[in-house]
């Protein structure tokens, strides 16, 4: 397929590895276009500890999604990570084909989309950081994403299997993983063969992200368990 950079995406599922000097360099590029610097005047920012000191009444930080101009994300995340934020830009690595030369590169699981933890009633030195267009939420109304749908796409970039991005899938049968890297991560089964996808999903982006698994390490769930977890959703 003809991406609109001009390359072929030839496939993808394969274990992020660490960007060469080169991308580093020309992401250091980027970000010098977009000086780091704090837009916020009355928040004081510890990058030292990556803490954030923000005058006025808190609530819990929670994940939020932000949404991000086009190639952005990773620009992004320098500032976040800069400002002291806690943010989290899954990657998966895929092979670009140009005119004299394959090459792996590192793209963001959720194109356009960043994780970042704050508190919701802080959220102005976010919004002004260059690149973060908004908060995904309803209307004018921020949404958290769920912990444990954060906590699982970590699980499955973590574990050194094959995954990739996916269609948005809502409904299928229901299973956990019972023993390896993934053991007590809860999906939909979508494919049987000897080795089987099992699609995790992060509901309000309506994106989802498989991952190969060994159809012998999972468990359908009981209906009962199927519904307790639809309920978490």
């Amino acid at each position: 397929m003809r991406s609109n950079t001009g390359s072929d995406d030839l496939s993808t599922s394969i274990d992020p590895q660490p960007e060469t000097s080169l991308d580093r360099a020309r992401l250091v590029t980027d970000v010098q276009k977009y000086p780091i610097q704090s837009a916020f005047p009355s928040a004081t920012f510890l990058t030292e500890k990556h803490q954030v000191e923000v005058d006025g009444p808190r609530s819990e930080q929670k994940w939020y999604a932000l949404q991000v101009r086009p190639r952005f994300e990773k620009i992004v995340g320098l500032h976040l990570n800069h400002k002291g934020y806690e943010e989290y830009l899954p990657l998966y690595r895929s092979r670009r084909r140009w005119s004299d030369r394959i090459k792996e590169v590192d793209l963001p699981l959720f194109p356009g989309y960043i994780f970042c933890k704050f508190d919701v009633l802080h959220r102005l030195p976010i919004l002004l950081v260059p690149g973060v267009m908004s908060v995904v939420g309803m209307g004018r109304n921020p949404l958290a994403v769920a912990e444990d749908e954060i906590t699982a796409v970590q699980n499955v970039v973590k574990s050194g299997l094959t995954y990739q991005p996916s269609g948005f899938i809502t409904t299928g049968q229901m299973a956990r993983v019972e023993r390896g890297p993934l053991r007590g991560l809860v999906g939909i089964v979508v494919a049987t063969k000897k080795n089987c996808r099992l699609v995790i999903s992060v509901n309000l982006l309506q994106r989802s992200v498989s991952v190969e698994v060994d159809s012998d390490s999972v468990m359908p769930l009981s209906m009962a368990s199927q519904q307790a977890a639809t309920a978490r959703v």
